[in-house]
C-alpha cells in the first residue's frame, strides 16, 4: 500500500477570518493559522528556516502558490547541515511553485544556523513570526512552540534589523537551489537517525482524518524529474528505483494529467496488482484488460500482457491507431529489448513512454538503455534507498559451501542445469541450509533454487523436518509444490513457513512481511540477485532488517556479491576491482556483511584467475557473436558488450576495439573476404578517423548522414541535402536534447533552412581541421574527397560507414548521460 496522507477535516481557521495573535505558544494555539493569514495579505514573503519536513509544506504550498500568482515575491532560505532538511520536500516545493519561488541553502560549513522566521510585508505594515517553529506539520500545527510576533509599525527598528540581516544572509551566504543543487542534495542524502520516526509520528496526530493516496518521498521527487524531462522534449524515459520504492505507484500519479493510458507487463499477476495500484489513485476512470481471455477496449486505463498486446495483429491500424494511447508504461523495463515488447514499442507513438525497472542492467547485456536514448530520468538504487530509511536494511550471511563447481559443466557461460541440479540435491547440503535457516528467527523465507527439481527437493527436506515449507513452480506439479496463488495466501497468513521457487518472485511480488531470503545457488546474475534481494527489504511494522542466507562456493563470479551487496550500480563494477571486500561503510547504512574466511579465499583464487585484457575482449567479443548468431556490428558490440569488459578497455588504446574495430575483426579472422579488402585502404583510414572522432554535440552525425543518403552513397552535398538531415535527424525528440538545453538553439522547432545551416557550419569545418585528407569545401558544396570515390559503390564500406555513425551516435547518448551525472554528483557517484 502507498504513503497515505492525513489531512484534518475540520481545521477552524479555514473558514473565518484569522484575528493575528502576537504570543502562540503551539498545542492548541497553532502559528499554521497566523501564517495562513499572513500569506494572504502579503505583498512581499520571506522565510528562514532551519529545516523544511513534507508535512509542514503539504500545509503552506497551497497558499505560497496563491500568493505567487497574485505576483507576491516568495523568498526561502533553510539549511543543509546535518540533512534534516527532507529533499523531497525541496522538490514539492520546486514542482507545485515552479522556479517563481527562490530557494536557497545557507552555505557556511559548520557553522550552525537555527533561526525560524517568517518575515511579512503588507501594503501599509508588517509582520515577523519569530520563535521556534520551523517548516514541518508539528512545528506549525500541534507542537509545543512558542512564537512572538513582531509588528513593524509598533517596533520599525527591530524590524528593520530581521529584515536587513535576512537580506545579506539571503544574498551573500547562501546557494540558489536549482535542479543540479537539488539531484545532488537528494543523491547525498541520508535520513537522520535522530529523526528516524518524525514522519511517522507526525502523520498520526491528528484524530479525526481522511485518508488519501499521495506520494511517497522517491515519487515526489521522481515526479519531479519526469515533469522537467517532458519539458526538455523528450517523450520516452527510464525510471530505475530499488525494489520496494512503488513503481507502480509512480506511474499512477505520473500519468494523471493523461487521458488513455497503457500498462504493459510480462505476467497477469503484475498487471492486476498494476490495476489496484491505478484504481487507488485514478478512481474515476475506467479499466479493462488485455489478455488472452480479455479485449477490453472501452475504458481509460488498458492493462495488457506482453505475450499478447505485443502480437503484430494486435499492433496495427486495424485494432489501434499508432496515437490511441496518449502514455504507455512499460513495466520490468529489463524485458523491453525482447520481441514482443519493441513490437509494442515501435508501434505505438505515445505522447510518452515510460519504462521503470530496478534492475536495467541485463544478464545478456542487452541495452534497454538505448530504446529510451540514455534517458534516465530519475535513479534511486538500492544504497541510496536504504540510506535514506525507504528500505530496510539487511543482516548478510556468507556461507561456506563445499561444492565444487569447478566439476560442473559450463555451455554458453552457464552451469548445465542437469549437472548443477545434481551436484546441488545431496542431503550434506540441504541439511547445511537448514541448520542456518534455524539459527535465525524468521517467519516467513524465500528459497531461491536452481531449478524446479532442486526448489522441489528443498522444500521436501524442510518439510519432513517439521518445517511447512513448499516449491512455487510454473508449469508441472510436482510433490511438495503448491500453485502461487494459494501458497502466498497462506504465506501471508503465516501458514507456510518457507516458499523455494527458482525465479517466479523475481518481480511482482509484494509481501512485505518476508524477513529471510536464501540463494542456494551460485549467482550467476547480479541483476536477478538484487531483484530476489529486494523482494525482503519493503518496510513492515516492527521489522528492522531482512537476513540473507548466501551458500557460497567456488563458481564463476562469485566475487562479484560483496560489489552487489553495496548497492552501487555494477556498471561501475570495475571502479571497485581493486577491494573485492569492501569497507563496512561501503554498504548501506545499517546493513551488516559476514563472510566465511574459506570464502575470502574463493575470492583471491578467483582475483589469480583474471585473464590477460586481449583474452578477455576476445572472449567478450565471441559470447556476443554466440547470442547473436553472426558477427556483431560496431553498434551492436557497444550495446551489448559486458559493462565490466567495457569499463578496463575504454581509457585503454591498447586494447579499445572501438577505435579501430575492422583492424580487431581482421585480427581474429572474423572478415569476410570482400571487408578484407577494405583493411589498409583510404576507406579503413576513414572509418578509422570517424570512429575516433570527437563530440560535444551530435552536429556531426547527420552531417554526414546527408553523405549516406539512406544508403545511396554521396561523396558531395549540397545546402539543401545537408539542411535536409538536420532538419530530419533533429526532429526526433531525444536527438535535440543539447539543442533545448543551450539557450542560443532552444527555439529549434521554429527554424528555417538558415538556422539549420548555421549550426551545421561546426561540424564541417572540425571534419576539415582533423580530417583534410577527406573532407573539402567546393563552393557551397561540402565534399568527400576523390581519395574515396572508388569505394563509392562498394557495399561493405557503405555498411561499415552507416554502422561507424550508429555506433558514434549512441555512444554519445550514452556519455552525455554520464558527463550530465559527472556535472551534478561529481566524479565519485557518476
Amino acid at each position: 500500500m502507498n504513503t497515505k496522507a492525513i489531512i484534518k477535516q475540520d481545521l477552524p481557521y479555514k473558514e473565518k477570518e484569522i484575528e493575528l495573535l502576537n504570543c502562540i505558544t503551539g498545542d492548541t494555539n497553532h502559528l499554521l493559522p497566523q501564517l495562513k493569514a499572513s500569506i494572504k495579505k502579503a505583498k512581499s514573503i520571506d522565510i528562514i528556516v532551519a529545516f523544511l519536513m513534507e508535512s509542514g509544506v503539504k500545509l503552506l504550498v497551497e497558499d505560497l502558490k496563491e500568493a505567487l500568482e497574485n505576483g507576491v515575491p516568495v523568498r526561502i532560505l533553510t539549511g543543509n547541515y546535518l540533512n534534516i532538511t527532507q529533499p523531497h520536500a525541496l522538490y514539492r516545493l520546486k514542482d507545485e511553485l515552479s522556479d517563481k519561488v527562490d530557494l536557497r541553502f545557507y552555505n557556511i560549513r559548520n557553522k550552525s544556523f537555527h533561526p525560524k522566521a517568517y518575515i511579512f510585508e503588507y501594503e501599509k505594515d508588517g509582520d515577523i513570526f519569530i520563535g521556534s517553529s520551523n517548516i514541518s506539520k508539528s512545528a506549525l500545527t500541534s507542537g509545543i512552540e512558542w512564537n512572538y510576533r513582531i509588528k513593524k509599525s509598533e517596533h520599525e527598528n527591530d524590524f528593520k534589523e530581521y529584515k536587513q540581516t535576512f537580506e545579506d544572509l539571503f544574498l551573500n551566504h547562501s546557494i540558489i537551489v536549482d535542479d543540479n543543487e537539488l539531484k545532488r542534495y537528494s543523491k547525498a542524502w541520508r535520513k537522520p537517525k535522530l529523526f528516524y520516526h518524525m514522519d511517522k509520528s507526525e502523520d498520526l496526530q491528528d484524530e479525526k482524518v481522511v485518508e488519501l493516496y499521495s506520494p511517497k518521498p522517491a515519487q515526489v521527487e521522481a515526479l519531479y524529474a519526469l515533469k522537467k524531462s517532458r519539458e526538455e522534449g523528450f517523450d520516452r524515459g527510464i525510471v530505475i528505483a530499488a525494489t520496494g520504492i512503488g513503481k507502480t505507484f509512480l506511474a499512477a500519479f505520473d500519468s494523471k494529467k493523461f487521458k488513455k493510458i497503457l500498462f504493459v507487463a510480462h505476467r497477469q499477476e503484475i498487471i492486476e496488482q498494476a490495476q489496484s495500484a491505478f484504481k487507488c489513485v485514478r478512481s474515476e476512470d475506467k479499466v479493462g484488460f488485455f489478455t488472452g481471455k480479455s479485449k477490453d477496449e472501452k475504458c481509460d486505463i488498458l492493462f495488457a500482457t506482453v505475450q499478447t498486446l505485443g502480437r503484430l495483429e494486435y499492433c496495427n491500424e486495424e485494432y489501434f491507431k499508432k496515437d490511441y494511447f496518449d502514455y504507455i508504461v512499460i513495466d520490468e523495463f529489463h524485458h523491453a529489448v525482447t520481441k514482443y515488447y519493441q513490437n509494442i514499442i515501435n508501434y505505438f507513438t505515445p505522447e510518452f513512454l515510460l519504462g521503470i525497472t530496478a534492475t536495467p542492467e541485463r544478464m545478456d547485456n542487452k541495452d534497454v538503455f538505448d530504446i529510451c536514448k540514455h534517458n534516465v530520468v530519475y535513479e534511486v538504487r538500492l544504497k541510496e534507498a536504504i540510506n535514506k530509511g525507504w528500505l530496510v536494511p539487511f543482516r548478510y550471511y556468507g556461507i561456506f559451501d563445499e561444492t565444487d563447481y569447478g566439476k560442473i559443466a559450463v555451455q554458453k557461460g552457464k552451469y548445465i542445469e542437469k549437472d548443477l541440479e545434481e551436484a546441488l540435491m545431496v542431503e550434506k547440503r540441504a541439511d547445511l541450509i537448514l541448520k542456518h535457516y534455524e539459527k535465525y528467527t524468521s517467519k516467513r523465507a524465500l528459497g531461491f533454487c536452481s531449478s524446479k527439481k532442486h526448489a522441489n527437493y528443498m522444500a521436501g527436506y524442510f518439510s519432513k523436518r517439521g518445517v511447512e515449507a513448499y516449491a512455487v513452480l510454473s508449469g508441472e506439479k510436482m510433490q511438495y509444490s503448491m500453485n502461487r496463488v494459494e501458497a502466498l495466501e497462506k504465506f501471508k497468513q503465516g501458514k507456510i513457513k518457507v516458499i523455494f521457487s527458482v525465479d517466479m518472485f523475481n518481480e511482482g511480488l509484494d509481501v512485505p512481511e518476508i524477513d529471510m531470503v536464501m540463494f542456494l545457488r551460485p549467482t550467476e546474475s547480479e541483476t536477478v540477485f538484487l531483484q530476489q534481494l529486494g523482494r525482503g527489504l519493503r518496510g513492515h511494522g516492527g521489522k528492522k532488517y531482512l537476513n540473507v542466507l548466501d551458500f557460497i562456493g567456488n563458481y564463476k563470479k562469485a566475487n562479484l556479491v560483496p560489489y552487489v551487496l553495496s548497492g552501487e550500480d555494477i556498471r561501475n563494477y570495475d571502479k571497485a576491482k581493486k577491494s573485492r571486500l569492501l569497507d563496512e561503510e561501503e554498504y548501506p547504512d545499517g546493513c551488516t556483511v559476514d563472510f566465511d574466511f574459506r570464502i575470502v579465499d574463493i575470492f583471491k583464487k578467483i582475483e589469480e584467475k583474471q585473464k590477460k585484457l586481449l583474452d578477455l575482449v576476445r572472449d567478450e567479443f565471441y559470447r556476443v557473436k554466440e547470442e547473436l548468431e553472426r558477427v556483431p556490428t560496431r553498434y551492436e558490440m557497444y550495446k551489448y558488450i559486458d559493462n565490466y569488459v567495457y569499463n578496463i578497455i575504454r581509457n585503454n588504446s591498447k586494447v579499445n576495439i572501438f577505435n579501430d574495430y575492422l583492424s580487431f575483426l581482421n585480427n581474429i579472422n572474423e572478415l569476410s573476404d570482400k571487408e578484407k579488402e577494405l583493411v589498409g585502404t583510404d576507406a579503413h583510414d576513414f572509418i578509422k578517423k570517424i570512429e575516433n572522432t570527437s563530440m560535444s554535440k551530435t552536429y556531426k552525425m547527420p552531417l554526414l548522414l546527408s553523405f549516406y543518403n539512406r544508403g545511396s552513397l554521396k561523396l558531395s552535398v549540397s545546402e539543401e541535402d545537408i539542411y535536409i538531415s538536420f532538419k530530419e535527424f533533429y526532429s526526433k525528440a531525444y536527438n535535440a536534447v543539447d539543442l533545448i538545453r543551450d539557450k542560443s538553439t532552444k527555439g529549434y522547432l521554429n527554424w528555417e533552412k538558415k538556422e539549420y545551416l548555421r549550426i551545421a557550419k561546426n561540424p564541417r569545418k572540425a571534419f576539415i581541421n582533423t580530417a583534410s585528407e577527406f573532407f573539402e569545401e567546393r563552393g557551397e558544396n561540402y565534399n568527400i574527397k576523390d581519395n574515396l570515390k572508388e569505394f563509392q559503390q562498394n557495399k561493405e564500406f557503405i555498411k561499415h560507414f552507416k554502422d561507424v555513425i550508429d555506433y558514434k551516435t549512441i555512444k554519445f547518448y550514452k556519455e552525455r548521460l554520464e558527463k550530465k551525472q559527472k556535472e551534478i554528483y561529481g566524479d565519485e557517484k557518476a
